[in-house]
């Protein structure tokens, strides 16, 4: 079972690196599973026929702040739902999670209104720009962090608050020298969460954006045009800016599956 799960993970990555080989008259044809000519020339090309290196730079800004906003404004937000009683907490808690019940493309026509008409009124260009597109990805990553970072301090024992607050420490530093270094596991699930959903969304950027903030899940489509698709060059795009994401996830594996608070109270 392991093995036909396994094969069917990789044969498709194996076609797509077979293809991005290919001269592109190979690919036109009759797909073959081992290449009768193997050329590095469509990776060489996918950076003139679209401006690639943009879109890549576009996709790695927004996709890094909307992780930084996202992870630091959850951080906040679950250690106050976690550790506090006010009122509306269980109203609070229970609106951020019904955002999550609502298909994305019910935002999408009042995010756009509201970004047009405040850039009228104030004159700041949210639509079209790399701000207006981490604002519209805080929009969906935030209610799902909290709620799980929410989840993730509720396992760390008070005692810890508490013994840093005999020492001293305030509640800020009571979060950010105990519960924060503790729960680092369930912040880092919350970026890669955060960077995943912002580096593949496509939805929402091929809206918000124009030819100058265009990101790569709508930059890729550009490899297509009325007359022919350059399906080898498609296939080495994907696999190059497959890279961060997967080089990212293999850096930061061992934190996702480490129990850091284990042991941290006797």
């Amino acid at each position: 079972m392991l093995t036909l799960l396994a094969a069917f993970a990789a044969i498709p990555l194996y076609a797509m690196l077979s293809t991005s080989l290919k001269p592109l008259e190979d690919v036109t044809g009759g797909f073959r599973w081992i290449p009768t000519r193997i050329t590095l020339q469509p990776y060489a090309d996918i950076w003139d026929t679209i401006p690639l290196a943009r879109y890549f730079m576009n996709s790695l800004v927004v996709a890094g702040a909307a992780t930084v906003c996202s992870v630091v404004v959850a951080v906040f937000a679950a250690y106050a739902v976690s550790r506090y009683r006010f009122r509306g907490k269980r109203l609070f808690t229970v609106t951020i999670l019904s955002t999550q019940m609502f298909p994305g493309i019910l935002f999408l026509l009042p995010l756009f209104l509201i970004f047009v008409n405040l850039g009228n009124a104030t004159g700041i260009a949210l639509y079209g720009s790399r701000g207006g597109l981490i604002l519209t990805y805080m929009t969906f990553t935030l209610p799902l962090s909290i709620w799980m970072l929410a989840g993730y301090f509720d396992s760390i024992p008070r005692d810890l608050d508490e013994a840093a607050q005999v020492d001293g420490c305030g509640p800020l530093g009571a979060l950010f020298r105990v519960v924060v270094p503790a729960a680092v596991p369930g912040i880092v699930a919350v970026a890669v969460y955060s960077f995943m959903t912002a580096w593949g969304e496509v939805l929402f950027a091929s809206v918000m954006t124009n030819d100058t903030t265009r990101t790569l899940a709508i930059g890729l489509q550009g490899y297509a045009n009325q007359t022919e698709v350059y399906w080898n060059q498609v296939m080495a795009a994907s696999l190059v800016v497959s890279v961060p994401v997967v080089a990212g996830f293999l850096l930061l594996q061992r934190y996702l599956v480490a129990g850091l608070t284990a042991g941290a109270v006797k």
